[in-house]
């Protein structure tokens, strides 16, 4: 076991990437960046992180912004929860730490949306504690190298890969192990098309005497994907247009949106138009009906939206309503799904006229 992380430490020091956040083992870099990159490729994952520490360089500046401002600066990234939790856990800092990062495993733990893996990267990266920091790499590399075919999503998995990914750190300088695990995985041992020719422990790898490859690591669950069926109306009135607030404990919680209608199925034109909910809204109100996209799919890691937007124009100049009414330009203040975003750009860049 020795032999295996002094074979990992020199694959590690001939192919690390230069990434911002090892520049120092600050563990608010280390936080943000593990955060980040929990679902998202590092190249992919590193503007945003720049972006993120550049308007919030450490725990006090992001403690005391808006969550307005937080969201809006994550926006893009997706599982906006994680930027509400890390908001909180900032200000948790401020107040129960006297804004001090802790530096315990049991105390980063306690911090809102830190879980065992994450408390783990803090504590051994920026604190050198002996820690195994197990992320979705560290499952394929050791399922691999050492034929492990418990499923990874089972409780029984997760404590096999603990217990054997605690028993191979390296004591003397968990940091670079755990660093360098999570970047072999990423870089060597990928998903699919592994290049095993080059691997450094090819000769030691049961998967690969197996020809086994391509089955680890192994899962018991299938995923579910639900439908949900989104119909946006964008209302223009004058020279406004609205958008109303997600409160709901639902994908995209207090980010910004054109007024929903959600729908139990696709509609057609004239169902959209003849539903109760567009009814009841513009009862009594002169409207023009400008367009109605096709259909566009939006896909989440749990659900597939099938979204469709009706761009309507009010001719009633005294109507209104109970949402927010804004100039088309000022809605880049307001964070907003990507989705949304991505509609007022439009596919030349263009912003909604």
């Amino acid at each position: 076991m020795p032999k295996f992380h002094k074979i990992l430490t020199v694959w590690y020091q001939q192919n690390a990437r230069d990434l911002p956040w090892r520049a120092k083992n600050d563990p608010y870099f280390v936080w943000v960046s593990e955060i980040i990159l929990q679902q998202t490729r590092v190249d992919q994952g590193t503007a945003y992180f720049l972006r993120f520490v550049e308007r919030f360089p450490d725990v006090k500046s992001l403690a005391s912004a808006p969550e307005n401002e937080v969201l809006k600066v994550w926006q893009g990234l997706g599982y906006y929860s994680r930027a509400r939790n890390m908001h909180a856990a900032a200000r948790q800092i401020m107040n129960e730490f006297n804004g001090l990062f802790p530096d315990t495993y049991i105390n980063i733990v306690h911090l809102k949306g830190i879980g065992s893996y994450t408390a783990a990267a803090i504590a051994s990266i920026a604190f050198g504690l002996p820690y195994a920091a197990i992320d979705g790499n560290v499952y394929r590399v050791l399922s691999r190298v050492f034929g492990i075919v418990t499923p990874i999503d089972s409780s029984k998995g997760k404590k096999e890969f603990s217990v054997l990914a605690n028993q191979l750190l390296d004591l003397q300088n968990p940091a670079i192990f755990n660093v360098a695990l999570m970047e072999f995985g990423a870089l060597q041992c990928t998903p699919r098309n592994p290049d095993c020719s080059r691997c450094p422990f090819q000769d030691q790898c049961l998967a690969f005497a197996h020809n086994e490859i391509a089955k680890l690591p192994a899962k018991s669950k299938q995923t579910s994907v639900k439908n949900r069926f989104f119909n946006y109306l964008l209302i223009r009135q004058s020279k406004f247009i609205y958008l109303e607030k997600r409160l709901e404990n639902d994908i995209w919680r207090n980010l910004y949106q054109f007024p929903l209608i959600e729908s139990p199925k696709a509609l057609t034109n004239v169902e959209i138009l003849t539903n109760e909910e567009f009814r009841s809204i513009f009862k009594g109100i002169k409207i023009v009906i400008d367009s109605i996209t096709p259909e566009i799919i939006h896909v989440l890691t749990h659900q597939k939206l099938h979204v469709r937007f009706i761009e309507i124009t009010i001719l009633n100049p005294e109507t209104s309503f109970p949402w927010i009414r804004v100039l088309p330009d000022d809605v880049h203040e307001y964070p907003v799904p990507k989705l949304i975003d991505n509609f007022l750009l439009g596919n030349t860049g263009n912003k909604l006229p």
